[in-house]
């Protein structure tokens, strides 16, 4: 599910500076967990921590994940030092002697690396303490996520029930055309079996048949009538909707649940295609049709769920 959630907080440096650190987090649907992180370097040995808090909470998504952080010194615009624009300038000349081609430095990038060697010079508190801090924001990001994912569920979940009371009901329709239909195809390839042997003449509702034509054209009307019921699938279909129903309404969200209703939504579809191809009347092939459309929806919707 998307979402997005922002927190900051604020550490004393070594020499009683202030620095603002800041977690941005940006999360849009995907069937798996899939966290990407941008962070200043000097935060970069908490990656692992930061990926280790955010797995615990999250199964899916794809996750951006900003670190950033604004110290009471880079507020404003600082010239930088002679000896850094020296060094910067001998570390150019040392890479032009080599690739005379390479493009001088502007301005701007001459500052962008001045401020990146004022930030590394800055003396962070102990892993253990800046450990802390990092969670304490991340489980306020992570507060803020969940209450946003959690909002566009209740939306989805209706979305959900809505399509399931609508394939329930294509369910209820085709459940009486199925025994009118098995015996107008029975009676069809009774009569198929009768003009086949010249005997267009009936006398009863079997016609004129020799006796072992007549067993044998009852035996195959009636292979035939199985392979074209569709009442067991339609009572997969209903058992199949129940479980879904039940997973979309438990008061108590579990763990996996996404996952379950991504099963039992491919079964559905693996329902109403063989109800599809077995379907010998418009009605029903057009009630397989609606169901897919309806399934596919929700099958697309399934995927953003945990």
């Amino acid at each position: 599910m998307t979402g997005y959630a922002s927190a900051q907080t604020e550490i004393t440096l070594g020499a009683g500076e202030l620095m603002r650190i800041g977690l941005e987090v940006r999360a849009v649907n995907s069937r798996f967990l899939d966290l990407s992180f941008k962070m200043p370097e000097e935060f970069r040995s908490f990656e692992s921590i930061v990926r280790e808090e955010f797995t615990k909470t999250l199964k899916r998504g794809k996750v951006d994940i900003r670190l950033y952080t604004e110290s009471s010194a880079q507020a404003s615009l600082k010239s930088p030092s002679l000896n850094l624009l020296h060094e910067i300038k001998t570390a150019q000349d040392l890479i032009r002697a080599q690739f005379p081609n390479a493009k001088d430095l502007t301005c701007f990038e001459i500052l962008k690396l001045s401020e990146q060697h004022s930030a590394l010079a800055h003396e962070l508190p102990d892993h253990e303490q800046m450990h802390e801090h990092l969670k304490t924001l991340i489980q306020e990001a992570l507060t803020q996520l969940l209450l946003a994912r959690k909002r566009e569920g209740v939306r989805l979940v209706e979305s959900l029930l809505e399509r399931l009371r609508q394939i329930q009901a294509f369910v209820v329709q085709a459940k009486p055309l199925v025994p009118l239909l098995v015996q107008q195809q029975r009676e069809k390839f009774l009569e198929r079996w009768r003009e086949a042997l010249g005997h267009e003449n009936s006398l009863n509702d079997l016609g004129v048949l020799p006796q072992a034509a007549q067993e044998r054209a009852l035996s195959e009307a009636t292979a035939f009538a199985i392979k074209i019921d569709v009442a067991e699938e339609l009572t997969r279909l209903n058992a199949h909707l129940d479980e879904i129903e039940q997973c979309l309404t438990l008061t108590k969200p579990q763990a996996g649940v996404g996952k379950r209703l991504d099963f039992l939504i491919q079964e559905l579809h693996r329902e109403s295609n063989t109800l599809g191809s077995k379907s010998t009347a418009l009605e029903l092939s057009n009630i397989s049709i609606e169901m897919k459309v309806l399934i596919e929806q929700m099958r697309e919707q399934v995927q953003n769920l945990e």
